[in-house]
């Protein structure tokens, strides 16, 4: 059973549309989307955004501290070091983080 939140947007809904903008965010990203085409997280790089993605969603979604983008960068960072060896000096993990956080604000009330 859906149910709504305290601004009338149903959750499930809500959710949806996290998921699917941390996606086409995250599918934007040259430096994710290099890390992929070029596999330097190994045979199985997409699957490895994917997984990316879903950890994102569960950060917004069952965090029980205030939100920081700077945990979000570390997380991205971490990600992508672990995942594709690959470390990101071109600023655009900041610039990820801070989009994230913004679509997520906007979606926490209905704007998105």
């Amino acid at each position: 059973m859906e149910s709504t939140n305290r601004n009338g947007v149903v959750a499930s809904t809500q959710g949806g549309r996290l998921q699917d903008g941390i996606s086409r965010h995250l599918s934007q990203w040259n430096g994710l989307q290099m890390a992929i085409q070029n596999q330097w997280g190994g045979r199985d790089s997409h699957q490895k955004s994917l997984q990316l993605a879903a950890d994102i969603f569960s950060w917004f979604s069952e965090s029980k501290a205030p939100l920081c983008v700077e945990d979000l960068e570390n997380l991205l960072h971490e990600s992508m070091l672990l995942s594709f060896n690959t470390e990101i000096e071109d600023g655009s993990i900041e610039q990820v983080a801070e989009e994230l956080m913004i679509m997520h604000e906007d979606c926490q009330q209905g704007n998105h």
